[in-house]
């Protein structure tokens, strides 16, 4: 009988050799890794406690891993047969982005594993970005721009038959994994020679460095990759320090005593040389080194207060220095529960609920009411982590690395319906992931404890 490589293992080889392959390519990232590395073991050390609840989460195994990346593609063919390159991965596309909020023209979803035992072995994910041309008014240009995709193959021969393998035979092999990852990681690649004259660069570059950035070259190179820092603010500020130009300010929520959602910034990309069909020489800008840091994931109502105090925050802090921008973001967020007990107690955030050791040593007992049960001992609440990106992030870092501007022709053009066309499936929903986490381990609890 053929024995295959579970997708979890195919997974953790291919982010690992992206993270190698990413650090050849931008040895500044290497930089950011060991800067990274650095804050969370001072932050650990200096933490017991916090380190105790890591590992007791299981995150602390997790949390050296590189925790995503990014790429932007052009066709709907190139982003459906991705959906299949990481399917063989054990990542499937979880919810859907409209950057056109944010005068960018792409819509996403996230590529990652979605069940708890595959996001403990390896939490790799890929947010990967549709380019919109039809959002170009300029009719030549679109038609341009469209030519020129139509003629690349971002994808080798080998990375192809190898998909096809995988959904034939239902796995790979060993070697045929490894012969998949290499192959694979061909994709993503960075290359200095465009597949176009300097002329058609610059006026897609003129109409949003990002359109230049997904149609001038030969693949969608990865523009990204992003560890997780136990304290975002510290490593933003160390980073100057070791050579590192970092972005104006850190996107996301304030610091709390309870992280929410996701924070995020980076150090600007760096501005390389390409040569142009043609001969002629010039430089692009796009690739960068990006830092997380993770909290817990916000229920719908949580969502919602979120976004309104974000969109209140943005309005007060524009053009504020990162000092100032975080002094804006605590004072307008102040009335967002800073407590796990507050944040369930008004659902605003997803926990995870398991049997203490008393719990399970417990007979039936009549309460139900979990808050209770916590007070006693019996049952303990794991804040459940967000494992997704926001749209206003994510944009916001997309503009401080391809010029920071915004074009008003792109916005509030979301349109799910073409974005799963495109890709040939539906994106999962994130928030009942997170809700069907919390309600079987709510079920499975009250079941033990009920006898």
């Amino acid at each position: 009988m053929t024995s295959f490589v579970a997708l979890d293992d195919i997974r953790d080889r291919f982010s690992k050799a992206m993270s190698a392959m990413y650090q050849t390519e931008v040895p500044q990232y290497g930089t950011l890794l060991e800067l990274v590395e650095e804050v969370n073991r001072e932050v650990l050390e200096h933490s017991p406690a916090m380190a105790r609840q890591l590992a007791a989460h299981d995150e602390l195994d997790r949390l050296s891993v590189e925790r995503h990346g990014a790429v932007r593609v052009g066709t709907a063919d190139e982003l459906s047969m991705l959906r299949r390159l990481f399917a063989v991965m054990g990542m499937v596309p979880v919810g859907y982005y409209d950057l056109s909020e944010a005068g960018v023209p792409v819509h996403s979803t996230a590529f990652r594993p979605i069940d708890d035992d595959a996001l403990a072995r390896n939490p790799f994910r890929v947010f990967t970005s549709l380019l919109r041309l039809e959002l170009i008014d300029n009719a030549e240009l679109r038609e341009r721009a469209a030519s020129i995709l139509a003629e690349r193959d971002i994808f080798t021969p080998a990375a192809r038959e190898l998909i096809d393998c995988h959904e034939r035979q239902g796995g790979l092999t060993d070697e045929q994994a490894d012969r998949f990852v290499a192959a694979a990681l061909e994709t993503f690649r960075w290359h200095h020679d465009a597949t176009v004259d300097w002329d058609t660069y610059e006026a897609l570059h003129a109409e949003h460095r990002l359109i230049a950035d997904v149609v001038c070259f030969r693949g969608p190179h990865i523009n990204h990759l992003t560890p997780r820092t136990l304290d975002i603010d510290e490593v933003q500020r160390r980073m100057p320090a070791v050579g590192m130009n970092p972005k104006e300010v850190i996107e996301g929520p304030p610091r709390r005593d309870c992280p929410i959602l996701l924070r995020q910034t980076s150090f600007k990309a760096l501005e390389e040389s390409i040569r142009f069909a043609g001969e002629q020489q010039g430089t692009h800008t796009a690739r960068f080194g990006e830092i997380e840091q993770r909290g817990v994931a916000l229920t719908p109502t949580g969502r919602a207060l979120y976004d309104r105090q974000l969109s209140e925050s943005r309005q007060r802090a524009a053009g504020l220095a990162n000092t100032e921008h975080q002094r804006v973001l605590a004072e307008v967020f102040a009335d967002f529960p800073d407590s796990e007990r507050e944040l369930r107690r008004q659902g605003l955030a997803f926990f995870e609920y398991r049997l203490t050791d008393a719990g399970r040593k417990a007979g039936p007992v009549e309460e139900t009411d979990l808050e209770r049960l916590i007070d006693q001992g019996l049952v303990v609440a794991r804040p459940i982590t967000y494992e997704d990106f926001l749209p206003v992030s994510a944009a916001g870092i997309f503009q401080s690395n391809l010029g920071g501007g915004q074009n008003e022709a792109y916005t509030g053009n979301a349109n799910r319906d073409a974005f799963e066309a495109a890709l040939g499936a539906s994106v999962t929903d994130e928030l009942a992931l997170y809700a069907e986490r919390e309600r079987a381990s709510r079920q499975a609890v009250c079941e033990a404890l009920g006898g």
